[in-house]
């Protein structure tokens, strides 16, 4: 009659399963995508349109944090002129946060995916 182990992970080999070591890991790398995200929210890059008529700022998390509308360039009593400030704005906005993405993807790719926790699998 053969034994039952106690831990059924000792069928496994390698002598157990150690569920605090990875509970710890765990933590670990929640901590680090924290402090990942802390200094994303603290960088800023810049969009630009049009030789600089039109600069918006936007942190690393994607949260737009300025505009700058070169003086001159826009005659508020204009519609068109107007029109074209918003489409300006749009345009700066999608150029500083596809930066923004490539500054996250950066910042936060070692710890989202691949090398996180073994036997889990990628994101």
């Amino acid at each position: 009659m053969s034994q039952t182990p106690d831990n059924p992970f000792d069928a496994l080999g390698g002598g157990g399963f150690d569920i605090n070591a990875l509970m710890q890991q765990a933590q670990q790398m929640q901590e680090q995508i924290e402090q990942a995200q802390q200094r994303l929210t603290e960088t800023t890059v810049d969009g630009t349109v049009a030789g600089g008529a039109v600069t918006v700022t936007v942190n690393g998390v994607g949260e737009l944090v300025g505009v700058e509308i070169r003086a001159g360039g826009f005659d508020g009593s204009d519609p068109d002129d107007l029109a074209d400030l918003g489409d300006m704005i749009v345009a700066a906005y999608r150029d500083a946060k596809a930066q923004a993405d490539t500054v996250a993807s950066e910042a936060l790719g070692p710890l989202s995916g691949g090398g996180g926790l073994p036997g889990l699998g990628g994101a």
